[in-house]
């Protein structure tokens, strides 16, 4: 069985009440389950905005982009530690070690940093 999404099962109940919608003669259930498709139209149609590839960047991704440009630039071709990264610029230096570790995993999961583990340590350096 696939994997059944929000927007799948959003239309599968909005052809679900459409179909019992045909089939029934009530006239208050009709208007209960127009009402009902009308938000699920909604709901599906918000999501499927929320899903959308097409959406602006954050702030916050925007500023990662930056960021991730001048972590690139600070990395070199030996492998060296995020707190060898982070002494290499001043503006890496103002932040966590944590925000410039996802950040330098980030830049390994674009295929521009290679992450080498030794041991229990791990190096970076431009792919």
């Amino acid at each position: 069985m696939e994997k059944i999404t929000y927007i799948t099962a959003l239309n599968f109940a909005i052809d679900t009440i459409n179909e019992a919608l045909d089939a029934s003669g009530s006239v208050e259930w009709d208007e209960k389950a127009r009402a009902a498709i009308d938000k699920l139209t909604a709901l599906r149609d918000q999501t499927a905005k929320r899903n959308s590839a097409e959406r602006k960047p954050t702030k916050a991704q925007q500023a990662n982009e930056e960021l991730k440009e001048v972590v690139l630039e600070a990395l070199g071709l030996e492998p060296m530690t995020v707190t060898e990264v982070m002494a290499q610029d001043e503006r890496l230096s103002a932040l966590s070690n944590q925000k410039v570790s996802a950040l330098v995993n980030a830049l390994v999961r674009d295929g521009k940093a290679l992450k080498i583990m030794d041991g229990r340590k791990s190096t970076f350096c431009r792919a």
